[in-house]
């Protein structure tokens, strides 16, 4: 006598306690620290190029770059975060976005890798006072040892000193 064939159900593991919409995360340096992007905003990365500079643009606009026919503003983060000055090397590279209908590349130091997150992994972004301004931050990713600053990009690119597209566009 044989079996029976088990059922479909029956051939299933066991579901445990998965976060079913982890949310994925392009990873980049600037200087020490560690940043993540939606990787939904992502649309390429690419080596930093020359870029054409744009008359009485603030600093941290480095000009423009000709991406496949469409003229695609720059932004350095490093210069528009505060930090040290950039160094241009082999390793800085451009991450071109999609944001809000509008293509814009930001470089930075160097692109890590695309990590998963659950919701259990992201706190609130810190809280400190009115002198820092963290509007952009939406939280720290924990994951093991390393700290992951999340940025708001529709909110950094949208903001009204970056001036590259209408805030009324992202909300």
């Amino acid at each position: 006598m044989t079996a029976p064939t088990p059922s479909i159900a029956e051939t299933r593991p066991a579901a445990g306690p998965v976060d079913e919409n982890p949310n994925e995360f392009l990873t980049f340096t600037l200087g020490a620290e560690e940043y993540g992007v939606d990787i939904l905003k992502v649309q390429e990365i690419r080596g930093y190029d020359t870029v054409t500079k744009v008359p009485n643009a603030p600093s941290f606009i480095k000009g423009v770059i000709n991406l496949r026919g469409t003229i695609v503003p720059v932004v350095d983060l490093r210069l528009k975060f505060n930090l040290e000055r950039a160094e241009y090397n082999e390793f800085t590279v451009m991450i071109i976005l999609n944001v809000a209908r509008r293509i814009v590349g930001v470089v930075v130091d160097g692109v890590s890798d695309v990590m998963q997150l659950t919701a259990e992994q992201i706190r609130p972004a810190p809280e400190f006072g009115g002198g820092i301004n963290t509007k952009f931050i939406t939280g720290i990713g924990a994951l093991e040892q390393r700290m992951l600053i999340l940025i708001d990009i529709e909110r950094l690119m949208s903001s009204e000193d970056m001036a590259l597209m209408d805030s009324a566009a992202v909300h």
